[in-house]
């Protein structure tokens, strides 16, 4: 029987290191002046990420529930490490395809696998305060950036990005290596230890939940609400500097801070839907964005685009910790990976899509407003979706819960 608070600790190390991703905009300007790279070019390194991101938890969830975390989190390790040691050669080569390959295509399919390893497992070890619980992991994954920012952007500067890469390629695959080798399910000879833990281990099969109306519901509401905080996400810099003149400098420690908001978002909002319901806590989410969202585009006060900036991102943050456990609310834990899976082809979409529209509008429109409003009708229209989900959705978690496995 491993220790629950090592379990967690292990899995904000797997996120620790695949949430680097989110620094990716540290190199976005040192990859131009070196390779000759275009930003559009550049920026698609990071769509695709996120796109394999996506796509990979979503065809490699049943994996994780056949392998087991230990082995899931190895593989995650072996194609993460592969993509950054890639990604060094793909600079050394000045190859545009490599790069794509190698952190697009192969490190996204780490990022996927990573992303969903540690969540099942760490929800059986909190079934009693399974938000705090998935909130503890994913905060990882938003923390991130502030470890990786500063630290890719002095090695860059000290020894160029392939020795960025190389670098940080051992030091991850030494973390999620020693991370993933203690995760654990808690059974012991197969059997769950009815003595010292609280469990649910029963539920939906991953085919079954994907027939439901409120898998679809789940899955448009989180696409919803990802697309429009990374479009923000995409555009907070340039933004904060042409709507409410802000200096290059101030607008970069706003970029800090989200990263900072995006993380304690995360961990407070899982916490807080311990206590007030997944269902209550995504209607809230929607609410609170689609005033914030509206009163962004009026604004042309420096402290208030500032608060609101971060108010959204804090729900944004909120949705990606609150889903596992609403997950496990309505379809139970027993293929929890591979249901939550399903669920982040979501994210993979949305990384393309929301950055894609924010800049579509503002070319055409010559401005941000036109986008914030659309993205106040989207939230308004997953509120609605929100408060259907929480008063009809749940009437199918008996099932998922039929057999909870009681303490002695």
């Amino acid at each position: 029987m491993r220790n629950r608070w090592l379990i967690a600790l292990a899995a904000i190390g797997i996120h620790i290191c695949i949430g680097s991703v989110y620094a990716w905009s540290v190199l976005t300007r040192p990859i131009m002046q070196e390779m000759g790279f275009s930003l559009k070019e550049t920026t698609w390194a990071f769509s695709l990420a996120i796109l394999f991101l996506g796509l990979s938890a979503g065809f490699l969830g049943d994996f994780v529930e056949k392998y087991g975390p230990k082995k899931s989190g190895l593989v995650s390790m072996c194609f993460f490490g592969l993509g950054m040691f890639g990604t060094a050669f793909a600079f050394y080569q000045q190859s545009l395809m490599l790069l794509y390959l190698f952190y697009g295509v192969i490190g996204g399919i780490g990022l996927g696998v990573g992303y969903i390893t540690p969540v099942s497992t760490l929800v059986k070890y909190f079934p009693n305060n399974r938000g705090f619980a998935t909130g503890l992991a994913i905060m990882g994954f938003g923390f991130a950036s502030l470890i990786a920012g500063p630290v890719m952007q002095h090695l860059t500067a000290t020894y160029g990005l392939v020795y960025n890469f190389l670098i940080l390629g051992f030091v991850y695959m030494l973390v999620m290596g020693a991370s993933a080798l203690y995760l654990k399910p808690p059974v012991e000879n197969g059997i769950v230890i009815k003595n010292k833990i609280h469990c649910n281990v029963h539920g939906f099969m991953a085919n079954e939940a994907l027939k439901t109306w409120q898998f679809s519901a789940l899955w448009w509401i989180f696409f919803v609400n990802i697309t429009c905080g990374i479009g923000l996400l995409a555009v907070a810099s340039p933004m904060a500097q042409e709507v409410v003149q802000m200096s290059a400098a101030e607008a970069a420690a706003i970029v800090g801070v989200i990263g900072l908001v995006n993380g304690f978002g995360r961990i407070v909002w899982s916490t807080v839907s311990d206590y007030i319901g997944r269902g209550f806590t995504y209607v809230l989410f929607f609410f609170i964005q689609m005033i914030a969202f509206w009163r962004l585009a009026l604004t042309t006060d420096a402290l208030v685009f500032q608060g609101l900036i971060l108010l959204i991102i804090s729900c944004y943050g909120g949705g990606f910790s609150c889903m596992p456990a609403y997950l496990s609310d309505i379809f139970g834990t027993k293929q929890l990976s591979a249901i939550h899976g399903r669920i982040l082809t979501a994210w993979g979409i949305a990384g393309v899509v929301g950055p894609s529209l924010v800049s579509l509008f503002r070319e055409t429109t010559n401005g941000y407003s036109t986008i914030l409003y659309f993205f106040v009708v989207c939230f308004f229209v997953n509120a609605f979706i929100a408060l259907i989900l929480k008063y009809k959705g749940k009437h199918i978690a008996a099932k998922s819960a039929n057999t909870v496995v009681k303490t002695a």
